[in-house]
């Protein structure tokens, strides 16, 4: 591993500039990433319609955060339209997985066909969006499972605790958006923490720490009630974490927080590992695992 520094470095959608001041390892994924283009009809109702963000915009990004691989997730903003998300897997080949918004009734040639582009996942959000029924929970998750993929949730606290035992049964892996979604202040009071944990020790339940800047009280990464909840995630399952940036951050764009420094991110998540093994495993080895990638020894093999 090495440090570069490239202070004049500067991406769209990320405040700041110059690259993280971390050893950042080969290999290492941002597992959270949307693309957005105006000629992609927005869905009725869609909450969040940030201005088009590209392939091109967000390898400019990865020269700051030091990032190799990709995992892109279709936004809320499109509905169950995967385009955009095909385009850039398309684009970027190998070093890139997809994560698809699918209606659960899907033909099994629809998801063939993403499984094949590189989609390994499927997202469920009942959190923005017009997807918000829980009740295709069970039914997506039955689709999806002889693909291998994992269910993808975004929810609510007060609703996340409520899936609790549909979400312990499920046939799939279970990867948990954003902290999920727990405010640093819910830590060890709401029902919803206790849930994620208790799926975490299951064994079958992914966390991603994305969106860190999203649950902060500041609209800051690298708030300390952040830094206490990341880590005791880490201690929880520090196999099943993986990072995402979330750029190109709408929620950010629509005024909801600062606009955050993925340098600064990268940092954030350096620090909260804490070592190097750790950090390696949360960008590098958890990834692979999870979408698909050759571990980096096969790579070089």
């Amino acid at each position: 591993m090495s440090i570069q520094h490239e202070e004049t470095a500067v991406a769209p959608f990320s405040a700041g500039q110059g690259r993280a001041r971390v050893a950042v390892p080969p290999a290492a994924c941002d597992c959270h990433v949307h693309v957005y283009d105006a000629r992609c009809p927005a869905v009725p109702g869609a909450r969040l319609t940030p201005s088009d963000a590209s392939v091109a915009d967000y390898r400019a990004l990865q020269r700051r955060t030091g990032t190799e691989r990709v995992v892109f997730v279709t936004p809320s903003t499109y509905g169950t339209d995967n385009r955009l998300l095909l385009q850039a897997l398309a684009e970027v080949g190998a070093a890139a997985r997809g994560v698809a918004v699918v209606d659960a009734q899907a033909s099994d040639a629809t998801l063939q066909a993403l499984h094949a582009a590189g989609v390994r996942g499927a997202r469920l959000n009942l959190s923005l969006g017009v997807v918000h029924d829980a009740s295709a929970l069970e039914t997506l998750a039955a689709r999806i499972a002889p693909l291998g993929w994992h269910l993808q949730l975004l929810a609510q606290p007060d609703l996340l605790a409520s899936l609790g035992e549909r979400l312990l049964k499920l046939p799939v892996r279970l990867v948990l958006d954003h902290f999920g979604r727990i405010a640093p202040a819910m830590a060890g009071q709401h029902p919803a923490h206790a849930l994620v944990l208790r799926l975490l020790a299951a064994g079958r339940t992914w966390l991603k720490l994305s969106g860190g800047y999203i649950v902060s009280p500041t609209g800051r990464v690298d708030e300390p009630g952040v830094a206490a909840l990341a880590r005791g995630y880490l201690r929880a399952a520090p196999e099943r974490l993986v990072w995402g940036s979330d750029w190109p951050h709408a929620s950010a764009s629509a005024g909801h927080q600062p606009m955050p420094d993925d340098a600064q991110q990268i940092e954030a998540l350096a620090a909260w590992t804490g070592d190097a093994a750790l950090l390696r495993r949360v960008l590098v080895d958890s990834p692979a695992a999870l979408y698909g990638f050759p571990t980096h020894t096969e790579e070089d093999t």
